[in-house]
């Protein structure tokens, strides 16, 4: 019962890949509110690209010396506090931001799907982002849904997909499911596995705008570490690897090939 449970999560948690498309056809000016209720116009086009593309401007110094994560969650669907240390935790290991990382959270209204799409996803964020690359900022939004992806299938449920240059969503509803199972593992352990996991994509993991310094790209199965143990392995289900990291509470990290390709493109 425990491993064919967990044979199910581990596919659902990695299939969870990228998806390279940006969102160029719309306007790069858009208006949105300020802290202060104000309108202002911001140019958007540096967080509508593909994923990866923001790679280095993440990891580096360079052009921006401070990151803000948004995180946007329906109602009742908010992540867990612990989940949101560990990943800042994860974030500042890897990152060189010299003013910090900074991650803000709202809360909006369910938008009443039970399935969404890339397209859906990005319609809800175009209407509730507020954070965008400003001077020396660079901006990325994490939205935490009430529904399922449209892409589920009978043999495994996607939990989360980075789907712009500075853009993931987590299924939160999805993840609960699992994490309330038999055996499954905590929600802070889940929701921290699949959030590394789809940050890592955003950093250009594997050789998605963050060039490998070492092959080690798992081609079959698109932009994934060949290492089982790596936190960007595709799945778990030809050996222990990341299934005794889950069962045993612990969240699987970046292998040393994943850590190389990271520094070498300017981070830590």
């Amino acid at each position: 019962m425990k491993k064919t449970i967990f044979v199910i999560l581990s596919f659902a948690l990695l299939i969870s890949c990228s998806t390279d498309g940006g969102n160029n056809e719309e306007s790069p000016i858009v208006t949105i509110e300020d802290e202060n209720g104000d309108e202002t116009t911001v140019d958007v086009s540096g967080n509508r690209k593909s994923v990866g593309d923001s790679a280095n401007d993440m990891l580096a110094q360079t052009s921006f010396d401070k990151l803000i994560v948004e995180i946007i969650a329906v109602e009742d669907f908010e992540p867990d506090s612990d989940t949101l240390d560990s990943f800042k935790t994860f974030l500042e290991g890897l990152l060189n931001k010299p003013e910090g990382i900074e991650i803000v959270q709202r809360t909006i209204t369910s938008p009443g799907q039970a399935v969404y799409s890339i397209a859906d996803i990005r319609v809800i964020e175009n209407s509730v982002r507020t954070k965008y690359n400003e001077e020396r900022n660079i901006a990325v939004s994490g939205i935490f849904l009430d529904g399922e992806y449209d892409k589920n299938t009978d043999n495994g449920s996607v939990l989360g997909v980075a789907y712009q240059n500075t853009s993931f969503v987590m299924f939160e509803e999805t993840i609960r499911s699992f994490s309330g199972k038999p055996f499954g593992p905590s929600l802070e352990t889940l929701e921290t596995v699949v959030i590394n996991h789809e940050f890592g994509h955003l950093l250009g993991l594997v050789n998605a705008g963050t060039p490998m310094q070492e092959d080690h790209q798992d081609v079959e199965h698109g932009r994934h570490c060949t290492n089982e143990d790596c936190l960007m392995f595709w799945t778990a289900e030809t050996g222990e690897g990341l299934q005794n990291m889950l069962t045993g509470g612990s969240v699987p990290s970046l292998d040393a090939n994943c850590l190389a390709d990271l520094r070498a493109n300017g981070g830590k």
